[in-house]
This record gives structure tokens, C-alpha cells and sequence, in this order.
């Protein structure tokens, strides 16, 4: 009898929470906002609840709807905001490890693209610093099914994130203003943002997430800072590589291999972030990932060269890759990757994009979609054009020596080891003020060596 009862309230509670127009075969979130306010500002967050209903493992289940936890939540994105159906940003008011990932209060609701979940396991393959994490969810949003999402971590410097030293607001101590940014490389206008000029043609704009308010002190530190970067990239001796005392080259690597094979056209002029922790050889780093992209198109030339429905500046990749420093950390990143990590990442597509087909047949019934693919026909077309980006890009890796020299393979050699020596015959890892003697030596033991000129 009472087992009856039980079963009876269950089936009415899961009753209760699928007559919304959720499939329940993924975690659901419901959000209400304040008297059922409408989300209208990318800027201004408005008071709400929420709770996380997972009919297939309660341990995931948040708050109730009896008894919901309270967020705040507000719009987000630029292009992506100005569809029918939008992405959101949201702050809990108390921190929470949702849905199995690290507790926090800073979230993202990120519309469905089979490219998020792809590109992001993809970076944490290829050993970035930190990868945001994301799990599917289907969203009520104040009584109304919304679809498909990706519920994922934000971009933010903290412990439960990109764990790295956080630059204090509005500091003016030049001892320690060096340390501690977040920034992102961005092709939309904001309030907290510098420029640059990068070329005759084209500026570069600096969006800094961290800190986010800047003394007249950081703010020109973080000018400087970039313009240095920014004139050694652009250096017309690419034997001098002093850029990559100021960027870590190997990470930087990885990122370029990242959109390539993603054939990700934002990669270097929007949501290019780079952070920089503290240290006493601190550079710049590549990441975290973020709005990720795959064209799902012939891939013809590195991505940055080919041409796209819209105009973008490619920041400082066309340079790079004339580096033969930089090419060589292409193909040592490369190698660890490939091809012995294309399986296991292909398998782990089928394995996160799979179950989220009875959601997608919801979603593309709530926003009407155009094209009526299957979820299983996008992933393996998906799949396929990763795979030929793949040997695209291995049958294409960067190099500026010829592929043999004196019989030698070359462009397969790996740098095992960088020295600088002064004038005085003192060596180091990184390079003295002045006069360098370069010498970097190769798996084969052999060694070359470049003149670097540190200036003042």
C-alpha cells in the first residue's frame, strides 16, 4: 500500500515536471524568473530561481520546485544573441557544483552546436591550461520548454577555474601589475577594452576580463604590454623570435592546431583568449577555449587564409607561422596528438552526441528548424569533415626550412632544448639585454644556432 503511494507521487512529480515539452532523457532546468520578467539586456541581470530535475540520476537533482535556489540571469553573446532562440549568463547566489561539474556561481547557457562539445573535449586532448566543461540540458525558461543547451563553465580566473594568480582591481603596484590577467583578443566594441594599433590596416582590440576595473596604471602597462608583443610578432627577422619570451610558443601551438582542425574561422580575431599567471618567467598563454566553431567545409589552406561569408582580421597567426620556432611547436604538439588520439576523440562524439537526440527532435520542433536532419546524420557528417581537416592538416604542417636537407628530414625534428649565451659565454633559458647567441638543440642532436638582439 504505501509502496503505492510512492510509486503514485513519483509518477505524478515526473508527471509534473514533462508536461512542459522536455523529452526528461537529460537533465532539465527550471528557471523563473522574477514575476515571469522578460530577459532583455546583455548587461543587466534580473532576480530568479532555479532547479535541476535529472530523471535518470537524482544525485544530480538541485533545489525543487517547491523549493528552488535563487540565480540571477541576464542575456549574452553578440551575434548569437540576436536570433529567436538565445544564449545566458548566470549567477547563483550560492556556489554549486551543477550537474557534476566544479562548484561555482558563474554559468553559461549556451545554445545547441555540436561543435562546443567536440571542440572543448578536443582542448582538454591537447593539454590546454584549462578547458571549460559543459553537459547537455534542456531548459524551461518561466513555463516555456526553450530546447536543447549546453550548460557550461565561464570563462574566469578561480579555483574551481583557471586557477592562476587573479590581478587585484585598480592596482598600482608596478612590482605586481605584470601578473594575473585574463584577456581576450575580441572584434566587437566594449567598455572595458584597449587597442592597439597592429598594422597600417588594422587595430587590435583587447577586451580584459580580469581585472575588471584598471588604473590609469594597469591600463597603460597592458598597452605597452601588448604593442611589445605585437612589435615582436611582426619582427621582419624571424630568427629573432624575442616574441616568445612575452607568449608561450608551445601553447600557442596548440591552439593554432585547435582551430585548424576545427576549421574555426573566429579562432585568432574573436574569442581569442590569452592569460598570463604569476611567475618570474610568466608569458602569455594561449586560452581558455570558447565559441567554437567548425565550418564543416573543403578545407583548401590554413583557415585563417580561406575566405568566409563575413570580413575578419587574422591577429598575428599569418606571422607566426613564418617562425620556424613556432612551426616546430606546431609539429611537436602535433605528433603527440596524432593519429593516435583521433579514435578515442571520434568515440567520445558518438558517446555525448548520441543521447541528446530526443531533445534535439524537440528542439528542432521548437525553433523551426529549416534543415531536418537527424542527429545522427549531423554527426556523422560532422565527424567526417573533422577527420579530412585532420589529414588535411597532417599532409600540411607549418614549416618554413625545405623538408630535407642533405638527406635529412628536417621538418620531423623536435627542439629538445633552447639555450641564449651572452657575450661573456654565459648561458640561460631566457635571453640577456643585448647581444644573444641562440642555440637550439634537436632529438638528433644536432644543433643550430641564431643571433638575437635584446634592446633596452
Amino acid at each position: 500500500m504505501i509502496q503505492g503511494i510512492i510509486l503514485s507521487i513519483a509518477i505524478s512529480l515526473f508527471s509534473a515536471l514533462s508536461v512542459k515539452g522536455q523529452t526528461n532523457t537529460l537533465p532539465v532546468i527550471h528557471i523563473n524568473t522574477e514575476n515571469k520578467k522578460a530577459i532583455t539586456s546583455k548587461t543587466v541581470y534580473i532576480t530568479g530561481t532555479y532547479f535541476i530535475f535529472d530523471s535518470k540520476n537524482s544525485t544530480m537533482n538541485i533545489g525543487s520546485e517547491e523549493s528552488p535556489l535563487a540565480l540571477e540571469i541576464r542575456g549574452r553573446g553578440h551575434s548569437s544573441w540576436k536570433g529567436d532562440k538565445k544564449p545566458y549568463k548566470i549567477k547563483l547566489a550560492e556556489k554549486a557544483p551543477l550537474l557534476g561539474m566544479k562548484k561555482n556561481k558563474h554559468w553559461a547557457l549556451l545554445k545547441f552546436n555540436e561543435a562546443t562539445i567536440v571542440g572543448l573535449q578536443l582542448g582538454k586532448i591537447m593539454g590546454m591550461d584549462w578547458t571549460p566543461s559543459t553537459q547537455p540540458v534542456e531548459v524551461i525558461l518561466n513555463d516555456d520548454y526553450i530546447g536543447l543547451y549546453f550548460l557550461t563553465e565561464t570563462n574566469r580566473i578561480g579555483k574551481n577555474r583557471l586557477d592562476i594568480y587573479e590581478q587585484p582591481d585598480r592596482n598600482e603596484d608596478e612590482s605586481t601589475i605584470p601578473y594575473g590577467w585574463l584577456v581576450e583578443v575580441d572584434n566587437y566594441i566594449e567598455s572595458n577594452q584597449i587597442f592597439i594599433q597592429e598594422t597600417s590596416k588594422w587595430k587590435a582590440r583587447f577586451t580584459y576580463h580580469s581585472p575588471d576595473t584598471l588604473s590609469s596604471a594597469q591600463k597603460q602597462w597592458l598597452i605597452n604590454e601588448f604593442t611589445a608583443i605585437n612589435t615582436a610578432i611582426y619582427d621582419e627577422d624571424k630568427t629573432n623570435s624575442t616574441w616568445e619570451q612575452l607568449v608561450d610558443v608551445d601553447a600557442m601551438a596548440r591552439y593554432f592546431i585547435i582551430q585548424e582542425v576545427l576549421d574555426n574561422s573566429d579562432g585568432f580575431h574573436g574569442s581569442f583568449y590569452l592569460h598570463k599567471d604569476m611567475a618570474d618567467d610568466a608569458r602569455w598563454v594561449a586560452g581558455p577555449l570558447w565559441d567554437l566553431v567548425c565550418s564543416q567545409r573543403e578545407k583548401t589552406d590554413y583557415t585563417f587564409r580561406m575566405k568566409t561569408s563575413y570580413a575578419f582580421t587574422p591577429h598575428w597567426i599569418g606571422e607566426l607561422i613564418k617562425d620556424e620556432d613556432f612551426c616546430y611547436a606546431v609539429r611537436n604538439a602535433w605528433e603527440e596528438f596524432y593519429p593516435h588520439e583521433i579514435e578515442s576523440w571520434m568515440e567520445y562524439i558518438d558517446e555525448h552526441l548520441l543521447p541528446l537526440d530526443e531533445a534535439f527532435e524537440k528542439e528542432k520542433t521548437r525553433w523551426s528548424y529549416s534543415n531536418n536532419a537527424t542527429l545522427e546524420e549531423r554527426k556523422e557528417k560532422l565527424k567526417s569533415s573533422l577527420l579530412a581537416n585532420v589529414e588535411w592538416f597532417n599532409n600540411n604542417l607549418p614549416s618554413v626550412i625545405p623538408v630535407a636537407v642533405n638527406g635529412l628530414d628536417m621538418a620531423h625534428k623536435k627542439v629538445v632544448k633552447v639555450e641564449y649565451i651572452n657575450l661573456a659565454g654565459v648561458r640561460n633559458s631566457k635571453p640577456f639585454k643585448g647581444l644573444n647567441v641562440k642555440e637550439t638543440t634537436y632529438n638528433d642532436n644536432s644543433i643550430s644556432t641564431t643571433k638575437v638582439i635584446i634592446k633596452d
